[in-house]
This record gives structure tokens, sequence and C-alpha cells, in this order.
């Protein structure tokens, strides 16, 4: 099975990279389209006086779009990515990036597994939660320190 388009979960890792360049070698070895999505999370916190969670300005939630638009860029021109292949989404990591391979007709997610244990595991990682909620092929590249 040849891929035609294969996205890019970017989450900025110091390990990043190498998922980067693993997406981009899968990209030149099946000849596919390369797009690249990073998802900023929306920013909750919790006050006694205020009940339950009560969301962060949006104007924060503006200037980490803002900053992960800048980062996404220099990412997307190092693999030749060009901008209008080049997302920023806000919300669930694994929903938006799920919801965006079906929007685009993508047949290949890559996404970085640190591989947690332990808590972490309980909770659930971003890999783990596209590889159940997507309807095409995922590939979690292992991280490891």
């Amino acid at each position: 099975m040849n891929y035609r388009h294969i996205l890019l979960g970017a989450d900025f890792s110091e390990h990043g990279g190498r998922v980067a360049q693993r997406a981009l070698d899968l990209a030149h070895r099946h000849q596919a389209e390369l797009s690249v999505v990073h998802v900023v999370e929306n920013l909750q916190y919790m006050d006694a006086a205020y009940g339950p969670i009560v969301p962060f300005e949006v104007d924060l939630t503006g200037q980490l779009v803002e900053a992960a638009r800048r980062r996404l860029d220099k990412l997307a021109e190092g693999l030749s990515i060009p901008p209008e292949r080049r997302w920023v989404e806000i919300g669930s990591p694994k929903l938006e990036i799920t919801r965006l391979a079906e929007e685009r007709g993508v047949d290949l997610i890559v996404v970085g597994s640190h591989g947690r244990h332990g808590l972490a595991l309980l909770l659930g990682s971003t890999a783990s939660g596209v590889l159940h909620h997507a309807e095409c092929d995922v590939l979690a590249v292992r991280l490891r320190a």
C-alpha cells in the first residue's frame, strides 16, 4: 500500500525532529504529500471562588497560537511543507488531529510516543488517543530519552 497524504502531528518536544524526519522519509518513499499540524490545548485553571474550571482569557490563547504558528512555520519550512498544508488548531490533540486527518483525506498520521508507564499511561497520551480515534493508519514513533 502506498500512502498518498501523510499528516505529521508536531508537539515541539526535544525529540520532535526525529518524528518529523521519519514522516519526511515516509513521504519521500511513498511519493506522498506531507502536511503538519500542532494543537494548542485549551488552558484551564481551578479557582475555588469561581467554582469549577474557568478558561483562561482569549488573549493568552491567542498568544500561544501565534507562538505555535511561528514554530510550526519554521519546522514546516525545513520539511518543505507549503503554507496551505500547515495547521495550528485549538482543542484536544487527539480529537483535532483525527478530525483534520479525516477532513483532508490523510491516510497516515505520524506522531511521537513517549512510551509512558504508570499514571501517565492510565491518563492516556496523544499517540494512544490518535491511534484509537483515527480512521486511517497511525505510526507512533517511539521516543526515548
